[in-house]
């Protein structure tokens, strides 16, 4: 059956002209000179006979540069962006009375004037508000009472991707068996970086910032990881070795530092003991987020994802009085959740997401929106980067963050941009090269004006 096609063999045989006398191999007086293309089974080629014509083979790659990477930069496109106004921001720390808690705490200290901050925290029941007939001002519990506040600073950071191609390369790309024009190439593929690093630093792991060897770490992004934490889980992560130093031999306080101060302000950690028996102990405070990590981060304490797990942080969150928007956590743990929900006969439901770019919305439709599963009406976005926070070795899944995207975004002073000079623009003397270099930057931080709104589930296994 003549010029049937059965085989990958074949269609290449078609289409680069080798085997069975047709293609585009030409019979001259020489001989025969093959078309562009070589059999991948030297065996078959029927042009190895002919002396002297192993110079007119040329493997034919095609122009087209295929990816075999996963780049997808779901953090980062979910994240809500707002442009960079201010270098930070004014935030109610405490009530006047009744501490910082998402509920009002009492406890039995009198209000008085001038009373101190521990004090106020928990005051008396009866002593919260209710007056007499006729109250005297400034008198027993009704004095004057001021909420606390504080500044949390936020400065941009720089996020930049440098490149660079030779005349001579841009040049031979464009004829031989050549790409065409590399700059477009490489352009596509470093702009593909510059967006996938940013999605990286936006789940980098928390206890990437107490390596000894990452001191410039607060260069990045600071990490979700980071800001949906708390004093709590930074002291367990420290007495139980998640960090990057052993703390019952050589972990101090210091060592912390990156991974406790926010914006300014510190999650306030306490080092207690001695060497070879230290002990961490975590003092809540308005940045910390809601974090569920069990009894601890020892191995033994790793848990399997269980519905109520998910189910009493969205409760905890909400008491808050957080809104949760998004989710987002790795394929591992999606899949986990899928699990438990097909074994109660329950489904995911699924949701279309219409992406919005400062403040402007797009239209319905396969271009600009897609469709994710939802729990509780919450959409998951899955990111392939999400780390798995925990001292066990094996069957560890990713962990979850529950974000109230209203109070969490990425603060932009200068958008993507890219830039380019060199030999091409007639300004060689720029780059210092026969070449042209290339370069994408963009400015910008993510920002946090409601911690006890946002929470995180971590030190999770599979069942």
């Amino acid at each position: 059956m003549s010029g049937y096609i059965k085989t990958m063999k074949d269609l290449e045989a078609a289409t680069y002209g080798y085997g069975g006398n047709s293609g585009n191999a030409l019979l001259k007086a020489g001989g025969v000179v093959g078309g562009f293309g070589t059999p991948h089974d030297g065996a078959s080629n029927p042009f190895t006979a002919a002396a002297g014509l192993g110079d007119l083979y040329n493997v034919l790659y095609g122009q087209k540069v295929w990816s075999m990477l996963n780049q997808e930069v779901n953090p980062l496109s979910m994240i809500a962006k707002r442009p960079y106004t201010s270098s930070g921001w004014r935030v109610l720390k405490s009530r006047p009375i009744g501490g910082s808690g998402s509920a009002f705490a009492l406890g039995s200290n009198a209000v008085s004037a001038n009373i101190s901050s521990a004090n106020a925290a928990t005051p008396r029941a009866d002593t919260i508000g209710g007056v007499g007939e006729n109250a005297v001002i400034g008198s027993g519990s009704f004095v004057a009472l001021a909420p606390e506040y504080t500044k949390l600073y936020v400065s941009p950071k720089t996020v930049a991707h440098l490149f660079e191609f030779s005349e001579l390369g841009m040049e031979l790309a464009a004829i031989d068996d050549g790409v065409g024009d590399i700059r477009a190439i490489v352009r596509e593929d470093m702009g593909k970086l510059h967006a996938e690093v940013q999605s990286k630093m936006l789940v980098m792991p928390l206890e990437a910032y107490a390596q000894t060897a990452t001191g410039d770490i607060d260069k990045n992004y600071t990490s979700l990881l980071k800001i949906v934490s708390s004093a709590a889980e930074i002291a367990q992560m420290a007495l139980d070795d998640v960090f990057d130093f052993n703390q019952t031999s050589n972990g101090t306080v210091a060592q912390l530092a990156d991974a406790s101060l926010i914006y300014g302000s510190d999650r306030t950690i306490t080092r207690g003991g001695s060497a070879g028996s230290h002990t961490y102990v975590g003092t809540d405070s308005f940045l910390d987020a809601e974090v569920d990590f069990g009894t601890s981060y020892a191995t033994g304490h790793c848990r399997v994802l269980t519905l109520s797990i998910m189910n009493d942080m969205i409760r905890k969150i909400r008491q808050n009085g957080g809104n949760p928007k998004v989710i987002i956590t790795g394929y591992d743990t999606i899949q986990q959740l899928s699990d438990l929900l097909q074994a109660q006969e329950r489904f995911m439901d699924r949701k279309e997401i219409v992406p919005t770019h400062n403040g402007v919305r797009g239209v319905k439709g396969t271009e600009v929106g897609f469709r994710v599963a939802t729990y509780y009406d919450i959409p998951i976005i899955p990111a392939k980067d999400m780390p798995s926070t925990g001292k066990l070795t094996t069957n560890r899944i990713s962990d979850i963050l529950i974000l109230d995207t209203d109070h969490l975004w990425l603060s932009v002073m200068k958008p993507t941009q890219y830039f380019e000079d060199g030999i091409t623009s007639g300004n060689p003397f720029g780059v210092g090269k026969l070449g042209n270099q290339g370069m994408y930057r963009t400015m910008g931080e993510t920002c946090c004006s409601f911690f006890k709104g946002q929470g995180k589930i971590t030190n999770l296994k599979s069942a």
